[in-house]
This record gives C-alpha cells, sequence and structure tokens, in this order.
C-alpha cells in the first residue's frame, strides 16, 4: 500500500471525487461520489473507514493514519499575492475618515506596536476608506485643473486682470454660505460635496461676470453722455447699473433654487449623494446673491474712483483759467 491510496480515500470520503459525466439532452453534469452527510461528520466514524490493500485486505483508515480535528478559517483569501483575513467593521456615523484615523491609532498603539505582533503582517484599511482616498487624490489634480480653467477663460473673455479678479470674489462669498449650510445639515465632506463645489464655482462666475458686466454697461453709458462730472455722479451710475442687476440675478438666483430643491427633499435611492451634491450650491447661491449685489458695487466705485478723478483732472486742466 502507498500513501497515494490513503490519500485517495480521504479525498473521496470527505471532499467527494468527479467520478464520471451523465449527459441531459445539450447539458453535462459531473457525478461526484463521497460519504453521506452523517458520516462525514462523526470522526469516529471515518476513524472506521476501510482502505484496500493490494492483497484484498480491508485495513481501517485508524491504522495507517491520524485523523484529528482542527479549527481553520472558513475561507483563505489573498490580496497581490499574499493571504489575508478580512474583519468587517459597520460604521454608525458618516464621518468615515474621521472614524478610521482614530481606529488607526488605537490599533497602532494597541496591537502593531507591541512586542508580540508577528513580523511578516501588515493592516490594510480598505473598503469606503479606500475609495474616499483614492477619490481625494483625483480631487487634488482636479479641482486645480477646473480653477485654472475658468480663470482662463475668464480672463479671455474680459481682456482684464482686475474684472478676473472681481469675478472670482464670488468664490469665497459662495463658500460661506457653502460652508455653513453644510454645518446645518451635518454634512461632511465628501466626493458629492467637492462636485457640487465646482458646479457652484462656474455658477459664481457666470453671475459675477454678468454683474460686472451690468455696472460696465451703466459706467460708460453715463460717460458717453457726459454725465459724469463728479463722484457723486459716479454712484448714480454704478446704483443705476446695480438696481438693473436685481431682477435678472434674482430670477437666475430662483431657478438654480427650484431646480436643486427637489434634490433636497428626495428619499428615494441615491438621493443622499444627490443631498450632499445640491447642498453647497444651495447654501453658496444665498450668500453669494447678498454680496454680490452688495459689495460688487463698492469695489467697481473704487476702481473707477480713481480713473473719473483723472478725467476730471484732465477736464479742468484743459478749459484752463
Amino acid at each position: 500500500m502507498n500513501l497515494q491510496d490513503v490519500e485517495n480515500v480521504i479525498l473521496t470520503a470527505l471532499g467527494g471525487m468527479n467520478v464520471t459525466t451523465t449527459v441531459e439532452g445539450l447539458e453535462r453534469y459531473p457525478v461526484n461520489v463521497r460519504y453521506p452527510r452523517e458520516l462525514r461528520d462523526d470522526l469516529m466514524k471515518l476513524k472506521r473507514t476501510l482502505i484496500a490493500a493490494p492483497g484484498g485486505a480491508q485495513i481501517p483508515i485508524e491504522q495507517v493514519a491520524e485523523l484529528v480535528v482542527h479549527t481553520g478559517p472558513p475561507v483563505i483569501r489573498s490580496e497581490q499575492a499574499r493571504p489575508n483575513a478580512w474583519i468587517y467593521v459597520d460604521v454608525a456615523t458618516s464621518d468615515i475618515g474621521g472614524y478610521v484615523r482614530r481606529a488607526q491609532q488605537l490599533v497602532q498603539e494597541k496591537i502593531i506596536s507591541q512586542p508580540d505582533f508577528p513580523t511578516g503582517y501588515s493592516v490594510t484599511w480598505s473598503g469606503q476608506y479606500e475609495y474616499m482616498q483614492q477619490a481625494n487624490r483625483r480631487l487634488m489634480v482636479v479641482v486645480p485643473i477646473t480653477l485654472v480653467i475658468i480663470i482662463l477663460l475668464l480672463y479671455i473673455a474680459t481682456r482684464s486682470v482686475f474684472r478676473t479678479v472681481v469675478i472670482l470674489l464670488a468664490v469665497p462669498f459662495s463658500l460661506v454660505g457653502a460652508t455653513w449650510f453644510l454645518y446645518f445639515l451635518g454634512y461632511n465632506m465628501s466626493l458629492a460635496v467637492w462636485v457640487g463645489l465646482i458646479a457652484l464655482a462656474g455658477v459664481d462666475a457666470e453671475t459675477g461676470a454678468v454683474m460686472l458686466l451690468y455696472l460696465d454697461v451703466s459706467y460708460n453709458k453715463f460717460l458717453e453722455a457726459g454725465k459724469i462730472r463728479s463722484l457723486h455722479d459716479l454712484e448714480l451710475a454704478i446704483h443705476d447699473g446695480a438696481v438693473k442687476r436685481i431682477r435678472p440675478k434674482t430670477m437666475t438666483v430662483m431657478a438654480l433654487f427650484l431646480g436643486l430643491m427637489p434634490m433636497m427633499i428626495g428619499a428615494e435611492t441615491g438621493a443622499d449623494t444627490m443631498k450632499r451634491l445640491a447642498a453647497p450650491m444651495i447654501g453658496g447661491l444665498v450668500t453669494s446673491f447678498a454680496m454680490e449685489l452688495l459689495i460688487y458695487p463698492v469695489i467697481f466705485y473704487l476702481y473707477k474712483r480713481w480713473e473719473v478723478l483723472c478725467i476730471l483732472r484732465k477736464a479742468g486742466s484743459s478749459e484752463g483759467p
């Protein structure tokens, strides 16, 4: 008797062995032979399993092998060509990043830094946290590129560094409202929130450019008509442009509100993600709407004040004594 004879009996009795294939029409099914469950689950019965020797004798397997029950892993997994074990954690909080950071510190102090931690072992945090890390790395590239493209397009449209900077001031205006609204709703920073902030930056650039356009049109109209003869006339010109912008800007903001509100009140599948995308836009539009109407005219006045003073000074010197 050789070792292969004993191993074949163990393999057939416990794991089963495909001995043939049955054909059922166009389908083929393997025929597997092994001991029934009531024999496989009983160690004493397995020890009395008979092995046929070449001479015809029937030998119990316990005479040639030792059968012992050992507790092992239910399944062996591998990742990157290394065996690993998974520990699943169901997090109750929505701040997965903060939870993992605290858990990493605790595991480092209580397990990894201990002298009895075996060599060759490593701990990796995967799941949603790993997806968040990958998304953050992409955002570190996407967000600066998006801002650069917005700045470049604004400069091409305005041909002025001052106008580009003024239009971009709407971004910090809107970030105030977006941050407070996210805090009020209890939302943490996520990929959906970042997408909402990027969309908000585009909306700010649009509304800021239109606001500045109205101020420029009103100023040039007053200047060509010769109505700017003092700083008070400059204030009237800027006031005229700002007042004309209230109605179209209100209509723009209300249209965006009406389009985003269904996303905030939805409860179907995926609503949580859509709410985090819409929340920064809704909060940012509120502060952007108010601050653009209040701050933009002041900035435009301070910028044009120096230009008007130069024009008045030249006009006074050309008239002579």
